[in-house]
């Protein structure tokens, strides 16, 4: 499957953030309960998929936050924050399966990139827009093999 390029607004959001390695994961995974119990507390409905949103990697230890769109900007409240996908093009790609296996799609990805010369919005190892978008339930998809993950890269204007 080929990526895709496709032209976004910017989508507000409320977000934790953190830092952890691989081997620390479980971390990162955990924050999801807590980002939907505050919109949850809140009264303040969902307004598209659980995301990752990775801002960099220093050796082995990646900076990202758990975050969920909302309707409208939200002020955040010091360990949840309030944020905006940044608007642009992005470069789209479509991860079937397990999340344990997402690295082949960031490799596809990478390599199409490499071959049209497209260029992703990065600046001295800060990405402007990287997101992996969970959009399958799993209450309703409980098997990890059959999730969907988009996976959208921002391109440098």
């Amino acid at each position: 499957m080929q990526p895709t390029i496709e032209t976004r607004a910017a989508q507000p959001y409320v977000s934790i953030r953190t830092q952890a390695s691989l081997a620390e994961w479980g971390k990162v995974n955990a924050l999801i309960g807590e980002v939907y119990g505050w919109v949850a507390q809140r009264g303040v409905e969902p307004a598209g998929a659980l995301f990752y949103r990775y801002h960099s990697v220093a050796g082995d230890v990646i900076d990202v936050e758990v975050g969920v769109p909302v309707p409208s900007l939200v002020d955040g409240d010091g360990r949840v924050l309030g944020g905006s996908k940044p608007a642009g093009q992005y470069a789209v790609l479509m991860h079937n399966g397990h999340p344990d296996r997402i690295r082949e799609t960031f490799a596809a990805l990478d390599a199409w990139a490499e071959a049209t010369g497209t260029e992703f919005d990065v600046t001295d190892g800060v990405w402007a827009g990287r997101f992996e978008s969970y959009l399958s339930d799993p209450a309703v998809t409980p098997d990890p093999a059959e999730w969907r993950t988009e996976v959208a890269y921002r391109v440098r204007d």
